[in-house]
C-alpha cells in the first residue's frame, strides 16, 4: 500500500461482470493491468439466465466479499450491477463500460428500441432451451456469427471476432424483457465509458443513460467491446474510480 492509500483507506476489491453473449475472459486485458497495479480483482461468471436471477447471483457473490467493492459491468451487466448493488452494502461505486444504467421499471428491449446507433437487434438469432418439467422450453438469443464482427466488435481483427462468435454464450430472452428494480446509481457514485463506435448497446443510449445517472463520463473511440480493444483506457477509468472510493463504506 502506498502513502496515498494509507491516507485514503483500503483499496476496494474490483468485481468485473461481463455482459451478454460473452464470458469473463473478455476482461483479461483489464485484469492484467489492474493486477499489475496491485488491485484484487474478481471477474465473475454472469449466468445470463434473466435479469432477476443474474442480479441475485451477483449480489450473493458480493455479499461474501470482505471489505469495500467497486462494481464494474459491461453492456447488459450494467443492468445487473444496477440491481445487484441495491442489496450489497459493501459496494461503494459503480463503473459502466459501454453498459446500461437502467431506471426502475425499464427493460432493455424498450431501451434499445430507441437507439439510432444499435444494429444488434437485426443480428440476433433465437434458440430454445429446456426450462422445466414436461418438456417446457424458453427462448435464448445469440448473435449471428456472420454479423458478429459488424454488430459487436468491428475494431478487432476478423480472426479474433471469429473466435468470439464461436465461443459466445447465448442469453435468455428474459435478460432483456424483465424490468429493472430500484437503481443503485441513485445512491452511489458512478463512472461510464462510452464507446463512440458502439453498435450493439448503442453509443447514444449509453451516453444518455450515463448523463441521467450523473456519471463521470469518458468517451473512447472503439466498438462495444471497448475493454478488449482499448483495455488501457478502460483500466484508467476503473482505477480513477477505485481511487475516488478508497476508504469508503456504506
Amino acid at each position: 500500500m502506498n502513502a496515498t492509500d494509507k491516507q485514503t483507506g483500503a483499496r476496494p476489491t474490483i468485481v468485473l461482470v461481463h455482459g451478454a453473449f460473452a464470458d469473463a475472459s473478455s476482461w483479461n486485458g483489464v485484469i492484467e493491468r489492474l493486477q499489475q497495479q496491485g488491485y484484487t480483482v474478481i471477474a465473475t461468471a454472469n449466468p445470463l439466465r434473466g435479469l432477476a436471477a443474474d442480479s441475485a447471483y451477483t449480489a450473493s457473490l458480493l455479499n461474501q466479499i470482505d471489505g469495500p467493492v467497486l462494481l464494474v459491468g459491461h453492456s447488459y451487466a450494467g443492468a445487473v450491477i444496477t440491481n445487484a448493488a441495491t442489496s450489497t452494502p459493501n459496494v461503494v461505486g459503480l463503473v459502466y463500460i459501454a453498459a446500461f444504467a437502467t431506471e426502475e421499471g425499464e427493460n432493455l428491449n424498450d431501451v434499445e428500441s430507441g437507439s439510432k446507433d444499435s444494429i444488434l437487434g437485426a443480428a440476433l438469432v433465437q434458440y430454445k432451451y429446456p426450462a422445466g418439467p414436461d418438456e417446457e422450453t424458453a427462448v435464448e438469443l445469440a448473435v449471428n456469427p456472420a454479423l458478429f464482427r459488424e454488430a459487436f466488435a468491428a475494431d478487432l481483427p476478423p480472426e479474433t471476432t471469429a473466435l468470439m462468435a464461436a465461443t459466445q454464450r447465448p442469453t435468455a430472452v428474459t435478460a432483456f424483457s424483465e424490468a429493472c428494480g430500484p437503481p443503485a446509481w441513485k445512491k452511489l457514485p458512478c463512472w461510464t465509458v462510452v464507446a463512440t463506435g458502439d453498435k450493439a448497446a448503442g453509443a447514444d443510449v449509453i451516453r444518455s443513460e450515463a448523463q441521467r445517472a450523473g456519471a463521470d463520463i469518458t468517451e473512447v473511440e472503439g466498438s462495444h467491446v471497448i475493454m478488449i480493444s482499448q483495455p488501457q483506457a478502460v483500466t484508467d477509468v476503473i482505477v480513477t474510480a477505485a481511487k475516488a472510493v478508497a476508504g469508503s463504506h456504506r
